[in-house]
C-alpha cells in the first residue's frame, strides 16, 4: 500500500469541516452528531457516542459485517496476522467502508507501523470526515513524532465533533502547556 504523505493528510485535515461523508454512511449519523455536540455532560454523551460507533460498525452485507467483527475480535486478542488478512480481504471487497479502514489504522498502530496507520486514517477520513476516533489516532501518531501543531489540529477537530473526549482534551491541554513552556 502506498503511504499517504503527512502533508497530504494535513491538507485533508484542514478541509475536513467542509467535506461531506460518503453516501454509504447511514443518514441518522447527522442527527447523532448534532445531539452529541449539544450534550452537557460526558454521561449524556456516552449513549450517543455508542450509537455513532454502532452505526460506523454496521454494514448491510452480512459477510462484510462478519469479517469486520472477526477482525475486531482478532485485534482484541492480539492475533494481528489473522486480523490483517481479514481486513485486507474485506477492504478489497468493500473499499468504501470507513470503519474497516479505521480498524486497519488501529491494527497498524498496535503493530507500530505508523505510516501504514496514517494511510488508513487518511482513507477513513476521506470517507467519514467526522470520524473522531480516527482523528484521535492521528493526533497520537503526530504527537509521538513530535509534531505538536499537527497533533493539536487533529485533537481540536476531534473535540469539535465530540466535545466530551476527556482524555483527548487533557492531552491537548498538556501539549499546549508544553508548547508555551518551550516558547513555541
Amino acid at each position: 500500500m502506498q503511504h499517504a504523505e503527512p502533508v497530504a493528510t494535513l491538507r485533508l485535515l484542514t478541509r475536513l469541516p467542509e467535506r461531506r461523508p460518503a453516501r454509504s454512511l447511514p443518514t441518522r449519523l447527522e442527527q447523532f452528531f448534532d445531539r452529541l455536540i449539544a450534550c452537557a455532560t460526558p454521561g449524556e454523551a456516552q449513549p450517543i457516542e455508542e450509537a455513532i460507533w454502532s452505526a460506523w460498525m454496521y454494514h448491510g452485507h452480512e459477510e462484510a459485517q462478519v469479517a469486520l467483527d472477526r477482525a475486531s475480535a482478532d485485534i482484541a486478542a492480539r492475533r494481528f496476522d489473522l486480523a490483517e488478512t481479514r481486513l485486507a480481504i474485506l477492504l478489497r471487497r468493500r473499499p468504501d467502508w470507513a470503519e474497516a479502514w479505521n480498524k486497519r489504522a488501529t491494527l497498524c498502530y498496535l503493530m507500530e507501523r505508523d505510516d501504514d496507520s496514517v494511510e488508513a486514517i487518511h482513507r477513513t477520513l476521506a470517507l467519514e470526515p467526522r470520524h473522531f476516533g480516527a482523528l484521535c489516532g492521528l493526533g497520537e501518531i503526530l504527537r509521538s513524532r513530535g509534531d505538536t501543531e499537527a497533533a493539536l489540529l487533529a485533537f481540536g477537530l476531534a473535540l469539535r465533533l465530540h466535545p466530551h473526549l476527556g482524555s483527548v482534551r487533557e492531552t491537548a491541554l498538556a501539549l499546549r502547556a508544553g508548547r508555551a513552556r518551550s516558547g513555541r
